[in-house]
């Protein structure tokens, strides 16, 4: 008698099953994640011009505004949760934050993002071999962060180029005309909106209470939403990814841009797609050449999160949201075209994180003060520095 094949347990879908619930999961959290940015630009609308005047007059600093960029992405482990409330801070429809305000905190978070791959690089300490390698290979992030800041920040500062391109591509994207066609995204969030907004106002007595509730609902749809976001999107991804990576990273380099951005568009994450090169390059199966341009495509393909939240934008300020989501890959694509394209400079992040490298190697404390110094003792000089200078 011929032995019947073993059946799968009713109350386990199958592995295509698995994928469409999985991909149903991310959509709606998608869904979700544009009604937290909605939920966020209707509460600084109501939250009253007197309170946000405050924290605009202390970021028309740029240096402050580099380090709420900083400390706000350090904190959240995600430069996407960042950027989306910056979008939406920028997007409210009353008291917008102004986007020459908005640029250096974008920068900032570009700096801040780098701390969870730095972390993973901690975890190698043990193997002296392995730890230069792979810190050497999480840092690279950071000098390129720090040289894209220090070289674009100054140049922002004196000729608004930034603004000026950003608000120029919201044009030719064509929101500038305030929402000349419907848009059910938008709709659909804003229906979506309404009843957390009746059960505040149900439940909270006053209407600025009602509102700062509302900001901090908000602020938790949206860690939330990102977080399952790149849980399922990781999940999704698996072994996949690291195959894809290894096996591209032998062409020409610029391909490693190439998988970095799709990488990270894909998991929603660039701290994953950076983490995930810091274990391969501890082990020595990539190099740090390979490494860089993975994580410089990471660092274009993060901004794809902005540009979702700009998608949620009520439409009178439909153009802001856009212009500072392209602010922030614009950023990025400069930043690259300075640097990546020639030989020198390129090898200025590659041998400023070799040489802290080896001395990480040296003094297992010099590399966490060097964590605790860059994302945190560095905001704090920043803002004494801004201090100073403001006296």
């Amino acid at each position: 008698m011929a032995e019947q094949a073993p059946t799968r347990p009713q109350s386990q879908p199958s592995g295509r099953a698995r994928f469409w619930l999985s991909m149903a999961w991310v959509m709606l959290m998608l869904f979700a994640f544009l009604v937290g940015i909605r939920g966020m630009g209707t509460g600084f609308k109501d939250v009253g011009g007197d309170a946000l005047d405050t924290f605009f007059a202390a970021t028309q600093n740029p240096f402050v505004g580099l380090v709420v960029g900083i400390l706000g992405t350090t904190i959240v482990q995600s430069s996407s949760v960042t950027t989306s409330m910056i979008v939406a801070m920028v997007a409210a429809p009353q008291n917008p934050l102004p986007i020459a305000n908005a640029i250096p905190m974008i920068m900032g978070a570009n700096i801040g993002t780098t701390v969870t791959n730095t972390l993973v690089a901690l975890a190698h300490m043990g193997r002296p071999d392995e730890f230069r390698r792979a810190f050497s290979a999480a840092t690279c992030h950071d000098f390129f962060n720090f040289l894209a800041v220090v070289t674009l920040l100054p140049l922002e500062i004196a000729t608004h180029m930034l603004e000026t391109l950003s608000g120029s591509l919201a044009q030719v994207v064509g929101v500038g005309g305030g929402g000349r066609f419907p848009n059910p995204v938008k709709a659909a969030a804003k229906a979506a909106l309404q009843p957390i907004q009746a059960a505040i106002e149900a439940s909270v007595p006053t209407v600025h209470l009602q509102a700062i509730v509302l900001i901090a609902v908000s602020m938790l749809m949206i860690f939330f939403t990102l977080g399952q976001i790149v849980k399922t999107s990781r999940a999704l991804a698996g072994p996949g990814a690291r195959e894809v990576l290894t096996r591209s990273l032998d062409r020409n380099p610029y391909v490693g841009i190439v998988v970095g951005i799709v990488v990270t568009v894909a998991v929603q994450s660039s701290s994953i797609t950076t983490s995930l090169m810091v274990p391969l390059a501890g082990a020595g199966l990539v190099t740090l050449e390979q490494v860089f341009p993975v994580s410089l495509g990471a660092n274009v393909g993060t901004t794809i999160t902005a540009l979702l939240a700009s998608m949620a934008a009520p439409s009178e300020t439909a153009a802001l949201a856009v212009q500072i989501a392209a602010v922030h890959l614009l950023f990025n694509v400069i930043g690259i075209c300075l640097v990546y394209p020639f030989p020198r400079i390129r090898q200025i992040p590659l041998n400023g994180a070799r040489w802290l490298a080896h001395l990480a190697v040296k003094s297992r404390n010099l590399a966490i003060a060097y964590v605790l110094m860059v994302f945190y003792g560095l905001p704090a000089l920043l803002i004494a520095l801004s201090r100073l200078l403001g006296a």
